[in-house]
């Protein structure tokens, strides 16, 4: 199994353009948040953005611990945001897929002017390695990479 270090390596060979960084940065947390929304909105008696959550942060902890507590914390929070905006009569789920529909777009144009195609087309757990990418700094600050990660911070 690839370390955390080797991930973000990985997923940076296909994101070095400012434009497409930027893109990401912007669109990668509202795809996350947009996903939880879309599953915090599917009726029935599971929690299914709950159990989504889950399954990640397990992923996760196989990588790193303070990845996988960074992630439980900021997931949580979404989710708390999204039980409110529900709670208030947000319609969620057409919103959430709006955003998502959105987002992606903007990924796939940061992809174009990079002129690489997306890391998940080559690995689909890089679709759970986007939002650790975008907190690198945090990953620096934390000690889980080092300066000499060819990782930009």
């Amino acid at each position: 199994m690839m370390t955390l270090p080797q991930w973000l390596e990985a997923y940076d060979e296909s994101h070095r353009h400012p434009f497409n960084i930027a893109m990401h940065k912007l669109c990668v947390p509202l795809i996350v948040l947009s996903l939880l929304g879309m599953l915090m909105a599917l009726p029935g008696p599971l929690p299914w953005a709950w159990l989504a959550v889950l399954a990640g942060v397990a992923w996760y902890w196989r990588l790193s611990r303070q990845a996988a507590l960074v992630m439980a914390l900021l997931c949580s929070v979404g989710l708390l945001l999204l039980s409110a905006a529900q709670s208030a009569g947000w319609p969620l789920g057409y919103l959430s897929l709006l955003v998502f529909a959105l987002a992606w777009a903007g990924q796939f144009v940061g992809h174009a002017r990079e002129g690489r195609k997306p890391s998940f087309t080559q690995d689909l757990q890089f679709l759970l390695i986007g939002p650790l990418w975008t907190l690198r700094v945090l990953w620096l600050r934390l000690g889980l990479i080092d300066r000499e990660t060819p990782t930009k911070p």
